[in-house]
């Protein structure tokens, strides 16, 4: 009923209000739009964002990188890739290894953004599902 509706409501009402502290200059020039979707398209695959958690403890090789996320040192070395050339990561060598590490801090403040929102938006459907029963 109306309790539904006013959860709905909310949970509208924080992503648009997440939306306009994101985009304060309206209209956004074409090559602003360009590189903030460059950006969010780096987060958009489960992979980079499972190597970025795991980077939040400091360097790592590709080695430590793929047994801790679970998957091969090919796959992670093409994310890892991915990610240093947009200059989220910086890396370096030490004998036969490479180690990467977190070089653009705010890349932390957009997962912190996007995860508490997420987590808001979890939360109030979960309330929106309970009135329901």
């Amino acid at each position: 009923g109306s309790s539904r509706l006013f959860v709905a409501h909310r949970v509208a009402g924080a992503w648009a209000s997440l939306y306009r502290d994101a985009f304060p200059s309206h209209p956004l020039p074409d090559e602003l739009a360009e590189l903030i979707a460059r950006r969010f398209k780096l987060l958009g695959e489960p992979m980079r964002i499972r190597l970025l958690d795991r980077l939040r403890n400091g360097e790592a090789s590709v080695q430590e990188l793929a047994a801790d996320v679970g998957t091969t040192q090919q796959n992670v070395s093409k994310h890892l890739g991915v990610l240093a050339d947009a200059g989220v990561l910086g890396r370096r060598k030490q004998g036969n290894f490479v180690y990467y590490s977190v070089v653009d801090d705010g890349i932390w403040q957009l997962c912190n953004d996007v995860c508490g929102s997420v987590e808001r938006r979890l939360g109030d459907l979960q309330q929106l599902i309970a009135g329901e029963t």
